[in-house]
């Protein structure tokens, strides 16, 4: 039986970014107690090809891999960055060229970061409805960080910290830990 896989995507275009090191945080944590193999990508990964592709075969080979990951992923952890309420425009062209049926039933952990805490809702009004069409499962558990929660591109938020331990502990519901592997996390 194959390792079940965890696959990150930050829809950022900076490096360093603080959606980029949240989501893998949380893939990191949750690999770690699921014993998961993981990838992290984020729209630099996914590249230039993505802007002129109006259908999936137009991307590159780069860009055809990040998606494919994607697709077949065990779980996801999606970050999306705030841009004016709502997640960047190539994040959302990317998502627009997986079918539909191609996330059915696929657990994704829902992450999003801003500038301060009036973008909160963003994953509840703008990520769980994009997974609810794909009749995805988000975890009921979604994280939102604001500036204030990172340090340098790390997190450094308790309360945030809490939450994503949370959250992780949801995909036990798709995903029972070993006890080997509860014991590690604790």
């Amino acid at each position: 039986m194959a390792t079940p896989k965890i696959v990150g995507i930050a829809g950022s275009f900076n490096r360093p970014s603080n959606t980029t090191a949240l989501v893998q945080h949380v893939a990191g944590l949750v690999s770690g107690r699921y014993g998961f193999d993981s990838a992290i990508y984020d729209m630099i990964d996914v590249g230039p090809s993505l802007g002129n592709a109006i259908w999936r075969r137009e991307l590159d080979d780069k860009a055809q891999l990040v998606l494919q990951e994607i697709v077949d992923a065990d779980i996801l952890v999606i970050g999306a960055p705030t841009y004016k309420g709502s997640y960047p425009g190539l994040f959302k062209h990317l998502i627009d060229l997986i079918d539909p049926h191609e996330l059915k039933s696929k657990p994704i952990l829902i992450t999003a970061t801003g500038g301060g805490d009036r973008h909160a809702l963003m994953v509840e009004h703008q990520l769980r409805p994009l997974f609810g069409f794909f009749m995805a499962h988000t975890l009921p558990t979604a994280i939102y960080a604001s500036e204030r929660d990172f340090v340098d591109n790390a997190l450094s938020s308790e309360q945030l910290t809490k939450r994503i331990d949370e959250a992780v502990g949801e995909v036990g519901a798709f995903f029972p830990a070993t006890t080997a592997n509860r014991v590690a996390a604790e």
